[in-house]
Order: structure tokens, then C-alpha cells, then sequence
């Protein structure tokens, strides 16, 4: 799938494959009453990311693996400051 190992790469990743989700998890959300909490979205999106970087490690693609897991940091952070923000 990925010829190059590159942390960038991995950045892109992490941040792309998880906001495709969380926007089709937003547009079934009302349909699904299992996923209205605000919650859950995010979480799951943090578990493709740690599935991503599963398959990317099994892969030997070590500085890409480690994009996607800097990428997860960052939006962790994002939602933490979100969530202690609105009280």
C-alpha cells in the first residue's frame, strides 16, 4: 500500500482517515442512538488510529507509524482542551 516511511506521511494520515469517520459518524449520529453521546465519536476515532498504526508497525513503516501517533496526540490534546472548556 505505502511505499515510503515518512512521520509526514504519517501525519496526514493520522489526521485525514479518522476526520473521514468522525464526519460519517456525525451524519449517522442521529440515527443511531448508541452514538449521540459527544464522547464516543472521538474515541473511536483514536481507536482507528491505534489500528492504522497496528498494520503500519506489521509493516515496518516505523517513522510513518510514528506521524499517526503524533497526530493522535494532537487531537487528544484538541479534544481535552475542547471538553475542559465548555465546563
Amino acid at each position: 500500500m505505502l511505499k515510503k516511511d515518512n512521520i509526514w506521511l504519517g501525519v496526514v494520515i493520522g489526521l485525514l482517515l479518522p476526520s473521514l469517520a468522525l464526519l460519517v459518524i456525525q451524519i449517522i449520529k442521529y440515527y443511531v442512538i448508541v452514538l449521540a453521546k459527544d464522547d464516543l465519536p472521538y474515541i473511536l476515532c483514536a481507536a482507528l488510529n491505534l489500528l492504522i498504526v497496528r498494520y503500519l508497525l506489521h509493516k515496518n513503516k516505523e517513522q510513518t507509524a510514528r506521524g499517526v501517533v503524533g497526530a493522535t496526540f494532537v487531537c487528544a490534546l484538541a479534544f481535552m482542551i475542547y471538553k475542559w472548556s465548555r465546563g
